[in-house]
């Protein structure tokens, strides 16, 4: 029995549209043969391992607005989709403001290849073990979609279908991402525990996120989102609720961490057991919950 230890990508046409509008109407008329793509950082890697083998592959990362990073006092951050990790990671305005998305970003694997990744593309993978989708989603992000009807927007959290699939039909883009002004005085964490510190996939991603809030029991609301541990990125409402409802303390984040291991759904894998995913959930949980907890305090 041999191997081949050097695969090589399959054949596949190059295609560069030269609008939005081209380019849905590209994907729309070859849906079960075409992919669009922006950094490419996963693409390849899935076509070379044989997982995917479309005839197409649609360059979109050049098209309108796709590069633009802006950001509004009054109306927040909007991040194109060809805006690679390493830009967001130096935007002076993403450091000052969301600070939770630059840490996720740190997190996803070298310098040199979030030069290439985007958030968007980490979010339209839809891998529940993707490590910027539980800042985007604690943040409140909105999906900017062009598709061959026009565009539309789509909250982040209704997005995920499953492992690998979305709400995207044949012909839909991904354009941007745009968060809304984080509340004053907020704090936020991402934990991802690995094989090792760099360039693995989560075994267990926690993020958490918590700000004041008067109309809350408690005086506060936060925010959990969890990576790798259910067949989606998982926001566990069990959490969010036990939280606004009881005075935070010691024994309340406890229970919140209790309630966020009881909602997930891990599998076994080469990476982990479920039983000690589930273990992880509750103690990586409490850590980043009493983590936010001190930020705010």
């Amino acid at each position: 029995m041999t191997s081949d230890t050097h695969p090589a990508l399959p054949e596949f046409e190059y295609v560069q549209p030269q609008t939005l509008n081209e380019a849905s109407e590209f994907l729309s008329n070859h849906a079960n043969e075409a992919r669009p793509f922006l950094g490419g950082t996963d693409v390849f890697v899935r076509m070379r391992d044989g997982f995917l083998s479309p005839k197409y592959l649609v360059d979109v990362k050049n098209l309108s607005g796709m590069s633009l990073l802006t950001f509004d006092p009054q109306s927040g951050l909007t991040v194109g989709a060809a805006v690679n990790m390493n830009r967001i990671i130096a935007s002076p305005e993403v450091q000052a403001h969301y600070p939770l998305l630059v840490k996720a970003c740190r997190s996803v694997a070298s310098y040199q290849l979030r030069t290439r990744a985007t958030i968007i593309g980490n979010i339209c993978n839809a891998s529940p073990a993707g490590d910027v989708i539980g800042a985007c989603l604690v943040l409140g992000g909105i999906l900017h979609i062009h598709g061959i009807n026009g565009s539309h927007e789509e909250n982040l959290s209704a997005f995920f279908l499953g492992p690998g699939k979305t709400t995207l039909e044949p012909g839909d883009i991904v354009t941007a991402i745009h968060f809304p002004l984080p509340p004053q005085k907020c704090s936020g964490t991402y934990i991802k525990l690995g094989r090792n510190q760099l360039s693995d996939l989560s075994i267990v991603g926690v993020t958490a996120f918590g700000y004041k809030e008067p109309t809350c029991a408690s005086g506060y609301r936060f925010r959990l989102a969890l990576a790798s541990v259910a067949p989606l990125p998982l926001m566990p409402t069990e959490v969010e609720t036990h939280l606004a409802e009881h005075p935070i303390s010691a024994e309340a984040i406890h229970e919140a961490a209790r309630l966020a291991s009881e909602a997930c759904t891990p599998i076994d894998d080469v990476r982990g057991s479920a039983r000690y995913r589930k273990e992880m959930v509750r103690n990586l949980s409490e850590k980043a919950l009493t983590e936010v907890w001190k930020k705010l305090g």
